[in-house]
């Protein structure tokens, strides 16, 4: 890339790393930036002092006079103002080199990594919470592979446990039992209605606590595999898997690999044995424990004093499974934050059985609603499908306003598009670490910092570059001078940086906010600046300019999973 070529040149006279340059924040302080306290401290000198003495040096350095026409000193930052020509001419002309591959990294060196999220469970709602999960593993995968990772998709689902006893107890034996068997004839109701029938068990077992044991002895039927309520378990179990997959198509998300804990269950029992014998864990009182007291990770506990197995028993399952089957140097969990202190546990498991494998957490705080936090106990949650419906409906009638001659497919496609891209951008643009209160009133807003506006800004990029004339396809860039023009020029180089960064802290945040900031330069420039009704020759500069946006636009977007629109 052009910068990186002007930050080696620099970085080879001056002794430093081409890493130590940054971008000044306001365009009248020049296209890159130099802090000099490093070098400064290594020579013995102030860092004002030797930025007086290098910019008077490097101002009269002929090698320099090709790219970079002016370097100031400004306290302890070295300053330098490139050659405008050149900087416009040398980023349109790498973008339109790489297209789709512009900003792509090389970093990760095909090292193979495993991301594992959207660990729901079946028989209960998918909800808003879920998403924000399924967005943000779906992202992280995008941009490490961007990375030059090779991340691996999956999914780890818990298809077993006392919330699915309870599901079919509410199905069979609820006081709604019979409106639950009569809407489970309709195939498009199914996954759903386990979800109200987990939230309505709740409520009545509250209310008539003995009939616990009813719940009790149809989880035993289940784990002994027979009986009605196995048979039970399996006909409900399909419903919640085709109900998940059906979310997965609509969002474009794809997993290598759906593990479900049902299917390593015996295999995590013949792991505890294992590592009971090597001492990894003990007997307590009739259970079996990892004490990790000593290593400031307390106690996880694994098997019931009643023989019964806790959830980690698929865990260290499903943790050797993906070792040895797929030779992956790292393994990431994509999982709220109130588990850190079990992966933690993990870790340290497979550390004393000597796998070498990184097991990583990758936490992100909660989804909350203005109302307070969200339970799929208390039914205290926007699901999927309540959320969905409202965002299509609000997005296909902001479209059908705008487009009366639009034809129905036409509306339907960009709702669809929009809608998806609210509720993503949403989850995306906030780091892990926050907490999102959510409102679909602003994720839905077609102004500020939402989805939206990127995509409306896009399409007005596509709608300039449809309109374009015949122009020379030789290009004057000495033509692009103005301000903005080389601000732009700056800021498309930047989308690498945000790249690596994104990829360094997996953090979808870093490209959320970069495409906002581009959308927003870009409809400054396009209000301030004219460019199909420029003289000629300065209109196929200003279109070249718009065409790289518009990939950078695209390329960013793609990381999101997000749709570039052409109309909206």
């Amino acid at each position: 890339m052009y910068l990186d070529e002007v930050k080696n040149q620099l970085s080879k006279i001056l002794g430093v790393s081409a890493l130590d340059f940054v971008y000044p924040p306001q365009t009248e302080m020049g296209e890159l930036s130099l802090p000099l306290f490093n070098l400064a401290k290594s020579r013995g000198l102030s860092p004002v002092q030797l930025a007086q003495e290098l910019s008077t040096e490097l101002n009269v350095d002929s090698s320099l006079k090709e790219n970079i026409r002016e370097i100031k000193a400004v306290g302890p930052y070295l300053n330098f103002y490139l050659q405008a020509e050149k900087l416009l001419e040398g980023m349109i002309k790498d973008i339109d080199k790489d297209g789709i591959n512009f900003g792509k990294q090389s970093i990760g060196k095909k090292k193979g990594i495993m991301l594992e999220y959207s660990n729901v469970n079946t028989h209960k709602e998918y909800h808003i919470g879920h998403l924000r999960n399924l967005f943000y593993g779906d992202t992280v995968t995008r941009i490490l592979n961007f990375c030059g990772y090779h991340a691996i998709p999956v999914s780890y689902i818990n298809d077993f446990g006392i919330h699915v006893a309870k599901t079919l107890w509410a199905f069979k034996n609820g006081n709604n039992k019979d409106e639950y068997q009569k809407l489970a004839k309709n195939k498009s109701n199914q996954g759903r209605l386990l979800g109200t029938c987990y939230g309505d068990a709740n409520k009545e077992l509250i209310e008539f606590p003995d009939k616990k044991d009813e719940v009790a002895f149809i989880m035993k039927e289940i784990e002994g595999r027979g009986g009605e309520s196995y048979k039970l378990w399996q006909d409900t179990r399909t419903w919640s898997i085709a109900y998940f997959d059906e979310i997965y198509k609509h969002f474009n998300i794809k997993f290598e690999h759906i593990f479900y804990e049902s299917e390593v269950l015996e295999d995590g029992l013949k792991l505890v044995q294992e590592f009971l014998e090597k001492g990894i864990l003990r007997k307590s009182q009739g259970a079996i424990i990892a004490d990790l007291e000593e290593y400031g990770l307390g106690v996880l506990p694994i098997i019931r004093s009643d023989g019964t197995a806790l959830y980690p028993v698929g865990d260290l399952a499903l943790a050797r499974k993906k070792i040895e089957k797929y030779k992956i140097e790292e393994s990431i969990y994509v999982i709220d934050v109130r588990q850190s202190l079990h992966f933690k546990q993990l870790a340290k498991i497979f550390e004393l059985a000597g796998d070498k494998t990184k097991i990583s957490h990758l936490g992100y705080d909660f989804v909350t609603l203005k109302s307070g936090m969200m339970s799929s106990r208390s039914g205290n949650i926007i699901t999927y499908n309540q959320i969905w419906e409202e965002a299509y409906s609000r997005a296909k009638q902001e479209v059908a306003s705008r487009h009366e001659d639009w034809t129905e497919i036409q509306i339907n496609n960009t709702a669809n598009n929009l809608a998806v891209a609210a509720l993503k951008f949403e989850m995306l643009k906030v780091s892990a670490d926050k907490v999102i209160t959510f409102s679909i009133d602003e994720a839905l807003r077609f102004e500020g910092y939402t989805a939206a506006y990127l995509q409306y800004s896009g399409a007005r990029l596509a709608s300039i570059l449809r309109k374009k004339p015949k122009v020379s396809t030789k290009i004057d860039f000495s033509l692009l001078n103005h301000v903005k023009e080389i601000s732009l020029a700056v800021f498309l180089a930047r989308f690498v940086d945000s790249v690596l960064k994104a990829g360094e802290q997996r953090d979808s945040a870093i490209i959320s906010r970069y495409l906002f900031e581009l959308a927003q330069q870009f409809n400054d420039y396009y209000h301030e600046v004219p460019v199909l009704k420029a003289a000629p020759g300065l209109v196929s500069a200003r279109l070249a300019l718009l065409g790289a946006i518009q990939q950078v636009f695209k390329n960013g977007f793609s990381l999101l999973g997000i749709s570039y629109l052409e109309e909206m």
